[in-house]
């Protein structure tokens, strides 16, 4: 069995959000406490690994877990958002209003690709590859990573793939089982 959960809040995460992707943003102080929720919640499910992408609010919600239940963590480049290009940094309330047919086009799912950044394609497939060599190792894993990734994972499960990817929400440090 694999789990996956996203990082804990960040500042860039509260109103009005902002896109994040590769800029290494740290979790506030709600989304340290939401990360030792996700270690109450995880507690007695057994878990032999917990794997983390490698960027800082990941990792941080990933040690925080870790070190309740006395486990080490697995850092994995692959399980990291969407490198989101231009957008980055940007709100999204400013992406849509000033890019309306490029928003529109995320919105719609399928292989997008960002601005100067990665496709979706190009995201599931590290996410593939990433959950096949989690599936190699212990388990049960947990793996702490994205929304984006997270979307990506369950989007390589549905006959409609990419397409799907927005249908999933996926809050802060929410918990999910893979199928």
């Amino acid at each position: 069995m694999i789990l996956l959960a996203r990082h804990g809040e960040t500042d860039d995460n509260v109103h009005p959000p902002r896109v994040q992707g590769w800029i290494d943003t740290a979790l506030n102080d709600a989304g340290r406490a939401q990360a030792r929720r996700l270690a109450s919640a995880v507690r007695d499910r057994g878990l032999a690994a917990i794997h983390s992408s490698h960027l800082a609010r990941a990792r941080e919600t990933a040690e925080i877990v870790a070190s309740a239940l006395g486990l080490d963590v697995v850092v994995d480049e692959r399980l990291a958002e969407s490198h989101r290009g231009s957008w980055e940094g940007r709100l999204l309330e400013e992406i849509e209003r000033e890019e309306p047919d490029l928003w529109a086009a995320w919105r719609r799912g399928g292989d997008f690709r960002f601005p100067g950044g990665e496709s979706l394609g190009e995201h599931a497939e590290r996410v593939r590859a990433a959950l096949a060599d989690v599936r190699g190792g212990p388990l049960p894993a947990l793996c702490i990573c994205h929304g984006g990734t997270i979307r990506c994972a369950f989007a390589l499960t549905n006959p409609r793939g990419l397409d799907s990817f927005h249908e999933l929400d996926v809050p802060n440090a929410n918990l999910f089982e893979l199928p």
